[in-house]
């Protein structure tokens, strides 16, 4: 006999939070955001943490390498979406590792026979200004010189010169010897007032370069987050269908967090697929499981040897119409209330505490606040970042506004016939269950998530919140009525003017 699950199936839309106290010394800038994203075992610390408890969905329209980039320098997450070669999505992870690791290997390299014209020809080709001079012209060259654009006029010199008449000797160069830490490299910067510090061995050749512009970018960026050789973290879908094949080489490439991209996780292929991933990795891996809507999926794929955290939501993304189509899901506030109840029960019947995400169902920041509050460690958008410069679509003008496109991974366009195929040899696509839409541009990654983060700072303080943790613990939420919704609009005024209030979005 079918079960009937008492109640009804509810949104983040539904609930308002109740204000706590909020005491005298609380301010929005000293509240902090970080939340684990690998399973926390008894007394210890977490493996993996982000600083902004916020990721990017794995599709195509939304996280590709330029959008990791800025969200890693934000303090969150990306993942790389699987639906594409192995080979690209290696590529893209190795681009965002690549980007900024304080010890960057040299690219841009010469020999002191090459002309001027051969550098500067170079220099435009890389777009770097600073160019190491080796014996072999290689960057693991002995290092002979340095040659910057400040070395030479452009057009008052002769460019058929060679490099070594202008570059600087490496009797006069500033650098670093192998072994030194990049805080001890930033000091050399520092002190002797240079813009490029060469890293060398004991026989002198270059292994790698520091750069004053990356201290100042990371400066910049506080909550940047890093593995521990300095360099940008970012996370990368796989599937059931070759992670054999994927799993290993987007390791290699660097990626440091691995999640199954799927709308169904409760399935024998993703705990054969987990199961694969611990046998031959161990847990060093972190790595995500999902997508679930209830407590039984979560008690299916989570225990010893299983996932670090779970990914909770199924139908409730913006250009997702799995509920429609299959009559399968459930509303996202009551599946993240159901796995979070058996998530704090395991960690009361074993110690070990699993991250939850909650993935979609978000139309606009208060609603990422509700879902923090209901007790998800972080969550998981894609619309919110198709909507930004940084999203890998073009843009595109309708009726002089800038749009994006935006399109699910369930739609043909996406292609990804390795999630959604029905196991036959010709993986037909018989109906989709996304659909393929445009979305308003808003700006960079960085002006969206400083309002978005602005909003969840000042709500955890008017609760009395400091942390994440606490806000779980102290959060209060009612349900709302229509009319309690209407008393919150501006319905009874003639507005002039208004801001324009961004609205955050839901995902795949």
């Amino acid at each position: 006999m079918t079960t009937i699950i008492d109640g009804v199936s509810r949104t983040f839309a539904e609930y308002l939070l109740i204000p706590r106290l909020t005491r005298k010394e609380q301010r929005p800038d000293l509240v902090d955001l970080s939340s684990p994203i690998a399973v926390v075992e008894p007394n210890q610390l977490p493996r993996f943490k982000i600083n902004t408890p916020i990721v990017s969905a794995a599709m195509q329209s939304v996280s590709g390498s330029e959008l990791a980039i800025s969200l890693a320098r934000q303090g969150g997450l990306a993942f790389i979406f699987c639906s594409q070669a192995i080979e690209s999505q290696a590529e893209m992870v190795h681009q965002v590792k690549a980007h900024k690791a304080g010890f960057v290997p040299s690219d841009t390299n010469t020999t002191p026979q090459k002309t001027l014209n051969e550098v500067i020809a170079l220099m435009k080709q890389t777009g770097h200004s600073t160019v190491p001079v080796t014996e072999d012209g290689s960057g693991t060259g002995r290092l002979i010189g340095l040659i910057t654009d400040q070395d030479f006029w452009e057009f008052e010199d002769d460019l058929s010169d060679p490099v070594m008449k202008y570059m600087t000797p490496i009797e006069e160069v500033i650098y670093g010897e192998e072994g030194l830490t990049l805080r001890e490299a930033n000091r050399l910067l520092h002190k002797h007032k240079k813009k490029c510090l060469p890293i060398l061995d004991k026989a002198g050749h270059l292994t790698s370069l520091v750069f004053k512009k990356d201290y100042e970018d990371h400066m910049r960026h506080p909550l940047e987050l890093l593995d521990d050789s300095k360099r940008l973290c970012v996370g990368a879908a796989i599937n059931t269908h070759d992670y054999r094949e994927r799993v290993p080489a987007l390791l290699a490439a660097g990626a440091d967090v691995l999640s199954f991209d799927s709308s169904d996780g409760f399935t024998e292929f993703q705990k054969e697929g987990i199961d694969w991933i611990r046998q031959e990795f161990g847990t060093d891996v972190v790595l995500g499981g999902g997508n679930i809507v209830s407590a039984e999926g979560f008690d299916y794929l989570v225990g010893e040897g299983g996932v670090d955290f779970i990914k909770v939501g199924m139908g409730g993304g913006s250009i997702c119409i799995t509920r429609e189509q299959k009559g399968v899901g459930r509303g996202q506030a009551s599946a993240l209330l159901d796995v979070v109840k058996r998530r704090d029960e395991y960690f009361e019947e074993t110690g070990r505490y699993i991250p939850i995400c909650s993935d979609g169902g978000l139309s606009n920041d208060t609603q990422i606040v509700v879902a923090l509050a209901m007790g998800a460690d972080f969550v998981m958008m894609g619309r919110y970042f198709a909507m930004t410069e940084e999203s890998p679509t073009p843009r595109t003008s309708i009726n002089g506004q800038m749009y994006k496109p935006y399109w699910g991974e369930g739609t043909n366009r996406a292609q990804n016939w390795q999630r959604y195929g029905d196991g036959t040899e010709s993986r037909e696509m018989v109906f989709e269950e996304g659909v393929d839409a445009y979305v308003p541009l808003v700006g960079t990654v960085g002006d969206v998530l400083r309002t978005t983060l602005y909003k969840l700072r000042s709500t955890m303080v008017n609760v009395g919140a400091d942390s994440l943790s606490d806000f779980r613990e102290q959060a209060v939420l009612t349900l709302v009525s229509e009319q309690s919704v209407v008393e919150a609009g501006t319905s009874t005024v003639f507005q002039f003017s208004s801001t324009r209030d961004y609205e955050g979005g839901g995902n795949s």
